[in-house]
């Protein structure tokens, strides 16, 4: 009996190893399982990362990347997401060889686990119920015996008493004969269920109980041996990617040296080359002696004498810092005043200022200032139609410096050729389908593709007219190029020298938007100029779009450049907004328009023509 409660302690304590071993295993695919989640959301933010750094198509970020040392940023970006796919390679590859295979094993383990502790325990049971059984055969033959020894002490008795009958005597002789008899049964069955016992017990401790543990072993073994594969593969997962991750290294490596700074350097040059030459040297002024002062071709000071100035221009005067210039209305159009506008008056009837408030007077700035200015500020040279709100640029992109200027038309005289290309082989492609049709009708209609033909050719003809449009502002463009030769000059015909009398109609003060570049002409001038280039230009400009209307609150003189008189109570139309110096651009009719102060005026802004 103790061995039986022995060997079933040693049932318990494999049932709780192997329940053990199981637990271990969910562990260990619980792990796994985590461990792909953390990869699948690296992946993620390293594509999101990836993602948030690229740069947005038609925006300036997308002209950005065209330097090398952006390309390689944009390369390192394309790699990292390359690198984020590795990690979601692992996370899948280990959910599916790890994860998906331990926890389908995990069920049959549990399966064959209940199995064969079910043996076990059946088992068990089976022999328990042979000792049950032996143990009541022993009893039962035991008692049989003390029965008949007692049957045989009172025969004996009884037949040794003489005072006893004989009949008692014969009785007492049958009862013991009988107890005998079932002692000798009872004898038989318990030898009987002896043998049949001792037999189980050999079967039970030599066969099943080691076929059982043995099984348990073997399950055991193989649980170890699949977690340690387990183990080796999550290690094999992570270095079958490591090629693919190492090569995403070195294309990173690569990008970064391939970047160029002497390009980029060279690329920025070409970016921002605007073509005009430099400003010649200063003449020296000869204070000492009683002429007026003159002023050289390419002098940066904003002399404004009443005598008569003597500037010679040659071929250079294509290059002057300021090409578009044409008259004083002009310049008073493109730039508002540089001085802050005066405050509205204190009182609220204008007749409280006799004269009105008085616009700024520009102040002459010393020549150093003027070239450090001009040398250190952006070139702002611009074309009228340049500054029309609501909408792009020229289309012949006059608004732009030349060398700017140029490569924008050569580029759109290339994507003109291609666009005609396009069309020339689609034509090519009709044409041919069209000879096969009309060899073979029963294939299609040949005057099916007329009409498609046609449109090719209008296409075509349409787009030509355009290629030479623009060309033609490319040769003229070369041709004012100062970089260019003197004989594509020459081919140009644009230095041929002018009549004096046309010089001098056109004598007249010349200011650079930011006030820093005037000249003074007279009638003794000898120069060469271009025919009516920029004039041509801007005689054809239309006015600037409205963008509402305004109320004048005051009465304001305007007695300098760029200023136009207003009346209290006079309503106008706006132009341009006040950009933050104090002045606001309005316009009284086609003719008249200039900038008054802010404070002076009551603005009323279109909402369509802003949004604009």
């Amino acid at each position: 009996f103790f061995f039986f409660n022995s060997l079933q302690d040693q049932f318990d304590n494999l049932e709780k190893h192997t329940q053990w071993g199981i637990d271990v295993l969910e562990k260990y695919i619980k792990f796994v399982k985590e461990r792909t989640e953390i990869e699948l959301s690296y992946a993620k933010q390293l594509r999101n990362l990836s993602k948030k750094y690229q740069p947005k198509k038609n925006s300036k970020e997308e002209e950005e990347y065209r330097y090398t040392s952006t390309r390689a940023f944009l390369a390192t970006l394309n790699e990292m997401n390359d690198y984020a796919g590795q990690h979601e390679v692992i996370s899948e590859n280990m959910t599916s060889l790890i994860t998906a295979e331990l926890t389908r094993y995990v069920q049959e383990l549990k399966q064959e686990r209940k199995s064969h502790f079910h043996d076990g325990r059946k088992a068990q049971q089976h022999i328990e119920t042979c000792w049950k059984q032996l143990e009541a055969s022993k009893r039962r033959f035991e008692r049989d015996c003390k029965e008949a020894d007692r049957a045989q002490q009172y025969f004996e008795k009884m037949d040794a008493d003489i005072n006893v009958t004989k009949a008692d005597v014969e009785k007492a002789r049958q009862q013991a004969q009988l107890r005998h008899q079932m002692a000798e049964d009872s004898k038989a069955e318990y030898s009987s269920t002896l043998q049949k016992f001792n037999s189980e017990q050999h079967e039970h401790y030599y066969t099943h109980i080691p076929n059982i543990f043995q099984k348990i072993q073997e399950m055991e073994e193989r649980r170890i041996v699949r977690i340690g594969e387990s183990m080796k593969t999550f290690a094999e997962v992570d270095r079958q990617v490591i090629p693919i991750i190492g090569k995403c290294l070195d294309e990173i490596t690569k990008a970064a040296e391939s970047v160029d700074h002497k390009n980029d350097s060279q690329m920025v040059i070409e970016a921002f080359k605007s073509g005009f030459e430099p400003p010649g040297d200063v003449e020296f002024e000869d204070f000492t002696q009683p002429m007026k002062r003159t002023v050289s071709e390419s002098s940066l000071s904003n002399s404004r004498g009443d005598g008569k100035s003597e500037s010679k221009f040659g071929s250079k005067s294509k290059g002057k810092l300021w090409p578009f210039i044409k008259k004083n209305k002009l310049m008073s159009l493109l730039t508002s005043p540089h001085q802050p506008p005066p405050p509205p008056p204190a009182s609220a009837s204008p007749s409280a200022v006799p004269n009105g408030p008085q616009s700024p007077k520009q102040q002459k700035e010393p020549l150093s200032h003027r070239f450090n200015e001009f040398m250190t500020s952006k070139p702002k040279i611009h074309c009228f139609r340049s500054l029309k709100r609501g909408g792009a640029g020229p289309e012949d992109f006059s608004n732009l410096p030349p060398e700017q200027r140029r490569k924008k038309l050569q580029q759109k005289v290339d994507e003109l050729n291609k666009d005609i290309q396009k069309e020339l082989d689609q034509r090519d492609a009709l044409t041919k389908m069209k000879d096969v049709y009309i060899k073979n009708p029963q294939m299609g209609d040949a005057a099916s593709v007329d009409h498609r033909l046609a449109e090719l050719g209008q296409n075509i003809e349409k787009l030509r007219l355009e290629v030479q449009k623009f060309e033609g502002w490319l040769a003229d463009v070369e041709g004012r190029l100062p970089v260019r030769n003197e004989q594509a000059r020459r081919q140009s015909g644009m230095y041929e020298p002018q009549n004096p009398a046309a010089v001098n109609s056109c004598a007249q003060d010349r200011e650079s938007p930011d006030g820093s570049y005037t000249e003074e002409q007279s009638q003794e001038t000898e120069m060469k100029v271009p025919a009516t280039d920029f004039d041509d230009e801007f005689d054809d400009e239309e006015p600037l779009p409205t963008i509402g209307t305004c109320k004048a609150l005051y009465t304001f003189e305007g007695q300098n450049e760029g200023t136009i008189s207003v009346a209290e109570g006079e309503m106008l139309y706006v132009i341009e907004e006040d950009k933050g110096d104090g002045w606001t651009r309005i316009r009284r009719n086609e003719d008249e328009e200039g900038y008054v102060p802010t404070s002076y005026v009551e603005v009323y802004l279109d909402k369509n023509a802003k949004g604009a």
